[in-house]
């Protein structure tokens, strides 16, 4: 098979960090070639070298692409040879419509003016090809952060493709949806487009991947060829972390306790169309010491739930009670939800979760500032000396506590996020997506920390698209479809195979 890219000894330094040391790529026309490896290894610099965000002569080596030695100078030059990425965080402007991005800096048109017949048109015919059902007019604004992934592939594919670079594109989807995404790239493969698949998640990278290369501290450590055989996950994630992981969740002895968390009849409605309701009379409750699951497609009502019960921050016309043990709670302002004990980790960590360019120490202040501060003043060493503790007991790795929370690995940024609400001193803990975009070793931190927490008495409401993941850390385990909950399952119980036939059960029933 022809080689379309070569990337050879390629060396990139950043103030006191080689981020990337002598790394050799080549990748095969035609094939999907996937990059695995832990947060910080080098994964999403080493595509941005190629892509010409980090343009020639800011590192060192050689690329050759179709046979021809390149020097991007940015992001047009490697987009003119049909090479286009598509970043991890998603780069769409959030008040222009779907069609307004996809062709945004790209517009078809002639003398000046946008043909918006044919911006419409072709926008329907690719949104028909990620699986979009939404119009071509529809508001980013308005869509989910996996809707919004789907945009991004579907502005990718508006451009003459040949090499379609993926970072962490399932990261925000379902199971259903990232199957459609994966039969997706097999489709481009069979049209000739050759894929790089950047994904924590080894049992995706094993349906669709002809080859696997594992990058580990900025160095490429092997390339495995799937071709013959498939590639043990344990063989795959040794060769990330460098050590053998016999286990993928913690063994816990749950101590479950009595009901401490309640809700009753809760209902929402959507924040834009308040005739539209999204949550129907949900009623779950969650036990001292117990881990609680959400599953569910997306769109089912998941995160809206946890955001309206924590403080209303989504929806309107919101209905229903919460009770910690037995009593009734106002929730009705963040403030409030925080003062009786509720936290919530968001999904989305970078936009709502944390304070990307203030340090450590300032964002896991911030939901207790009067715990570090003396007469209304902050007490920065205190501060400080907070941070430090959770540095040490969530294991963070970081240069000091001072450092700006951009510059953090994915997994590292969420341990950020659960100290900011560790600090918080929560009775309940609502998990939107823990570990959403976080690599396999860090994972297991996360959940041990989830583990922790519940062994400590705490109540874990834990939403997840994973359902291994729910399956492997769950004690019991609602299931949502379309703003309900239509199935309850004790651990022993549940499968995967069970929880979504209680979705489709519960779809053809409406």
């Amino acid at each position: 098979m022809e080689t379309i890219l070569e990337m050879r000894s390629i060396t990139k330094e950043f103030p006191g960090v080689v981020a990337l040391n002598q790394v050799n790529l080549s990748v095969r026309a035609g094939e999907i070639h996937a990059i695995v490896g832990e947060n910080g290894a080098g994964k999403s610099t080493l595509m941005k070298v190629l892509s010409g965000v980090y343009p020639h002569h800011s590192y060192s080596g050689e690329i050759a692409f179709a046979g021809q030695v390149q020097a991007f100078r940015d992001i047009r030059d490697s987009e003119r040879l049909g090479i286009i990425i598509i970043h991890q965080e998603l780069a769409l402007v959030p008040q222009l419509s779907i069609a307004e991005n996809i062709f945004l800096g790209n517009e078809p048109g002639r003398h000046g003016v946008i043909d918006w017949h044919q911006v419409y048109a072709r926008t329907s015919a690719l949104l028909q090809k990620v699986g979009l059902k939404e119009a071509p007019t529809t508001r980013i604004s308005d869509l989910g952060v996996g809707k919004q992934q789907l945009v991004e592939i579907a502005k990718a594919l508006s451009k003459n493709v040949r090499l379609l670079i993926l970072d962490e594109p399932t990261a925000s989807l379902n199971e259903t949806d990232s199957d459609a995404l994966l039969e997706l790239l097999l489709e481009l493969q069979r049209e000739g487009i050759t894929s790089i698949l950047i994904s924590h998640k080894l049992n995706e990278i094993a349906k669709v991947a002809d080859r696997i290369t594992v990058i580990r501290d900025g160095m490429a450590i092997e390339t495995m060829d799937c071709a013959d055989a498939p590639i043990p996950e344990n063989r795959v994630i040794q060769r990330m972390v460098g050590r053998e992981m016999s286990d993928r969740y913690p063994r816990r002895q749950p101590q479950i306790g009595g009901t401490v968390f309640e809700v009753r009849n809760w209902r929402a409605s959507h924040p834009q169309h308040p005739e539209r309701q999204l949550l129907k009379d949900i009623n779950l409750h969650v036990r001292r010491g117990e881990i609680v699951g959400i599953a569910g497609l997306m769109g089912a009502g998941r995160t809206e739930l946890a955001m309206s019960i924590f403080g209303r921050s989504y929806g309107q016309r919101i209905q229903g009670d919460v009770y910690l043990h037995g009593q009734a709670v106002d929730v009705s302002t963040i403030r409030k939800a925080i003062r009786h004990g509720i936290a919530y980790v968001t999904e989305d960590r970078k936009g709502l979760g944390l304070v990307l360019h203030d340090d450590i120490a300032r964002n896991i202040s911030l939901p207790n500032l009067s715990r570090v501060a003396r007469a209304g003043v902050i007490d920065q060493a205190r501060e400080v000396t907070v941070a430090r503790e959770f540095r040490e007991k969530l294991r963070i790795r970081c240069s000091g506590v001072t450092q700006p929370v951009v510059n953090l690995s994915g997994g590292n940024q969420q341990k950020v996020v659960l100290s900011k609400w560790l600090f918080s001193q929560p009775e309940v803990l609502i998990l939107d997506e823990p570990t959403r975009g976080v690599d396999v070793g860090a994972k297991y931190e996360i959940y041990t920390i989830i583990s922790q927490l519940a062994a400590e008495g705490k109540c874990v409401l834990m939403i997840s698209s994973e359902m291994p993941e729910l399956l492997g850390m769950c004690d019991r385990i609602y299931v949502m479809n379309e703003g309900s909950i239509v199935a309850e399952f004790p651990a022993a119980e549940a499968s995967q195979e069970k929880i979504m036939s209680a979705i489709v059960r519960a779809g053809s029933e409406k």
